[in-house]
């Protein structure tokens, strides 16, 4: 059996893919793989950062599309990148293998830490979130939105234009450069986007026997934390417009989710956790954003969206 698989072109998209692809040959010796990479708006827009975009699923949507007509047999994402709200009808997320690191990491060109940076030193990322949570440690700092892969981004700090990124660990382990990392930044002072360090599977519904082929990959643990964390940001109404941190991690049975979310014109932080089951991810999720609206969290969000529109 010979199926097809749709993916950006990225390096980091083919090193995850590649790396899929071979986690499934090592349950299914009788399955091979044909590649079709597919240009998405996020590869077209070079110009604008990722959260000015006005448009959902960037880095997905004509892949999954290619999904349903049945162009390519499944896709592989990175998990954040899968919108919440508005997945691609027709589509399921058929498998999701064990996370990778859902910390971010700091990369300087000196091996400086974030902390010790000078004031005024630029800073670039491409995500609201660490933009706001940067801010909120270091609010000297100048931080800046910066688009390209991986090795731009790294590029840029080793030419001095930027003293630093802050970036994805889990991109970095996929593509064996975390030599490249000065610090990795703790979760409790920079927690991550919903999904992330995780990788998705999408295959078109119905489609069950590519559907079973996949499953065979997949972590409950990891579906547990990843469906907590999406339920918080679905609580919330969020997306990539708004700061919101959720981390869930799973310990044998037991779930914990912890999320939060920044203000943007004081220096603010709301947050809130809960505990459960695995098979509680989805009310983890609820429960935890409820908290946080409790606590004001509507209002923050106002504020990022009359900034940089509803999302």
């Amino acid at each position: 059996m010979i199926l097809t698989v749709g993916t950006r072109g990225s390096k980091l998209a083919l090193a995850q893919t590649n790396r899929t692809l071979k986690q499934i040959k090592q349950k299914h010796l009788e399955v091979d793989f044909k590649l079709k990479i597919i240009k998405t708006v996020g590869d077209k827009e070079h110009g604008k950062p990722l959260f000015a975009i006005d448009c959902k699923g960037i880095f997905e949507k004509e892949i999954d599309l290619q999904v349903v007509s049945e162009e390519v047999d499944f896709a592989v994402h990175s998990l954040k990148d899968v919108p919440i709200v508005e997945q691609q009808a027709g589509t399921v997320l058929a498998a999701i293998p064990k996370r990778d690191s859902q910390c971010d990491v700091f990369i300087s060109k000196d091996k400086i830490p974030l902390n010790s940076l000078p004031k005024g030193a630029v800073v670039g990322t491409g995500s609201l979130r660490r933009l706001a949570e940067i801010k909120f440690i270091r609010p000297d700092l100048d931080v800046q939105p910066i688009r390209g892969n991986v090795d731009t981004r790294i590029g840029k700090v080793r030419k001095g234009e930027l003293a630093g990124i802050v970036i994805a660990e889990a991109g970095l382990e996929r593509l064996d450069i975390t030599s490249e990392i000065t610090e990795r930044l703790p979760l409790d002072q920079f927690p991550s986007a919903a999904g992330q360090g995780a990788i998705a599977i999408v295959a078109k519904e119905g489609n069950t026997d590519v559907i079973e082929i996949l499953q065979s990959i997949e972590d409950k643990a990891t579906r547990a934390e990843i469906t907590a964390e999406r339920s918080l940001v679905l609580k919330l109404e969020g997306g990539c417009r708004v700061p919101i941190g959720a981390v869930g991690q799973a310990n044998g049975n037991n779930l914990s989710l912890f999320g939060c979310i920044f203000s943007l014109n004081t220096r603010k932080k709301i947050s809130a956790s809960a505990k459960g089951k695995l098979t509680e991810a989805e009310e983890l999720g609820t429960k935890v954003g409820e908290d946080l609206i409790k606590q004001g969290a509507e209002d923050f969000e106002k504020e990022w969206r009359e900034k940089y529109g509803v999302w």
